[in-house]
């Protein structure tokens, strides 16, 4: 199964500050509170309504796997409440392969990919809409029989009764996957084509009209040339799966998205910051201006801008870590004034020279490039040669010239990867200054001064604390 900490997604679990109520911590204590009871009602409702299950006489042959509430408290951007949220859970880990599931597997959109999406949108002025599935789950059909064991608060009086699962549900290991693909099925239908290079993105280009559709599990969002044509498209899904059409985007994945009068928008996770000082009892700390300003309301700065020009910097230390004594490479890649990938890691093996460092990083960054080419290719997005900026000569040598000797032979497979990628003009390497080097805050420490520079180079700004959307 894909998971949120591979794709490099994370959706914030802290509770919010601004929040008095706690989430029950198991069915009792909800059962008392009217609130918590009316949601767990809503959600059996909904499995029976679903036909979620039939209740059986368990096989002699089979094991029944248990099941739990799960309770959260569905926030809004600004940290008010928006609803009670009971959600009953299948317990996955007791499932077996090979009787109770086979494959997992169901793609995440990545993060690059909602980035570059929503800087095409900006750029275009298109209207960006934001969807929720609900009970997505419960969509999906499993090509297996599992049996589980009665919903706690809602068992009826015959005991020897168990579930036996008609459909997909919330902590079965398929269920994402047999979610994903009814979607996919549904999204083809009606034309759309699902992207080579992300799986969780459609596309949509018939005559005239164009859509782009993004899913992480069972958040959607889609924007297009025609808010009439795609407004059509949201009806349509709506009539196959029940929708909560949110609007415009202003809240995915823990990132606030505050969109500007001049059409721009702004991505923070300001309040995710705030949470994370309430959790560290870091709230009331006092500031300090280094590294950073006196403040945690960072944003990425999401320009209006046409036409695209893809371009990067990447940079790395040099056996800087004591301990090991392996490099840090560090990479900004832009699309158009936009920051749309970056990445700041530690490499797998030490380097013997900087210029070995330096080329390793260049190798990095020159895959993701060819990636986002590739991707943007397939969205037919016009778009210059790639550049990618470096500010060791020595690298950038060895990326136009076939100059090997005994010290590169090691790395001869980074070598060829970049400079046949040169040689065939997909993208160009440029030498640069250090002090134009924007990807120099990824690799190491720097002054607070230096720091902030390249922030503000880097479309990282400062808001308001009080700032809200509009």
């Amino acid at each position: 199964m894909q998971t949120r900490s591979k794709s490099g997604i994370h959706k914030p679990k802290y509770p919010s500050v601004l929040l008095a109520q706690s989430e029950p911590k198991n069915v009792k204590q909800a059962l008392k509170d009217p609130k918590w009871l009316e949601a767990m009602k809503k959600e059996y409702s909904a499995l029976l309504k679903n036909n979620t299950w039939t209740l059986v006489q368990l096989p002699p042959d089979r094991n029944a796997i248990g099941c739990k509430w799960v309770f959260r408290i569905k926030e809004n951007s600004d940290g008010s409440v928006n609803r009670y949220k009971a959600r009953l859970v299948a317990k996955g880990f007791l499932q077996q392969p090979g009787f109770d599931f086979n494959e997992t597997f169901s793609p995440v959109i990545k993060p690059v990919t909602i980035r570059l999406i929503l800087t095409l949108a900006i750029s275009n002025h298109w209207d960006i809409h934001q969807l929720d599935v609900n009970n997505a789950f419960l969509n999906g059909s499993l090509n297996e029989t599992v049996y589980m064991q009665q919903p706690p608060g809602f068992e009826v009086p015959d005991s020897t009764l168990v579930c036996k699962s008609n459909k997909a549900l919330y902590g079965l290991k398929q269920a994402p996957r047999q979610w994903f693909e009814r979607l996919q099925y549904t999204l083809l239908q009606f034309g759309f084509k699902a992207n080579k290079c992300d799986p969780s993105l459609f596309t949509y280009h018939v005559q005239s009209n164009i859509v782009y559709l993004l899913v992480y599990v069972d958040d959607i969002i889609i924007t297009g040339n025609s808010s009439q044509f795609t407004q059509q498209l949201i009806d349509q899904l709506n009539s196959i799966f029940s929708l909560k059409q949110l609007g415009k985007l202003d809240y995915f994945l823990g990132i606030e998205v505050r969109h500007l009068q001049n059409g721009s928008v702004l991505l923070t996770q300001s309040k995710y910051i705030r949470d994370l000082l309430q959790r560290t009892n870091m709230l009331e700390a006092n500031a300090i201006s280094s590294p950073m300003v006196s403040s945690c309301k960072l944003s990425k700065h999401a320009r209006v801008h046409q036409p695209f020009s893809l371009y990067a910097y990447c940079d790395a230390d040099w056996a800087a870590d004591p301990d090991d004594r392996r490099s840090t490479s560090g990479a900004a890649i832009f699309l158009g004034p936009n920051l749309i990938s970056w990445w700041s890691r530690k490499q797998p093996v030490v380097a013997r020279s900087s210029t070995e460092a330096e080329y390793r990083s260049l190798a990095q960054a020159t895959s993701e490039v060819l990636w986002i080419q590739t991707l943007l290719h397939e969205l037919r997005v016009p778009f210059s040669t790639p550049t990618i900026y470096c500010d060791n000569q020595s690298t950038v040598s060895l990326a136009h010239n076939p100059v090997l000797h005994s010290r590169t032979k090691h790395m001869e497979i980074n070598l060829f990867f970049v400079r046949e990628k040169v040689l065939a003009n997909q993208l160009t390497v440029q030498h640069i200054p250090a002090s134009d080097q924007w990807a120099d805050a990824l690799t190491k420490p720097l002054s607070s001064t230096r720091f902030l520079i390249l922030r503000d180079k880097l479309k990282v700004v400062e808001l308001p604390f009080s700032s809200h959307p509009t």
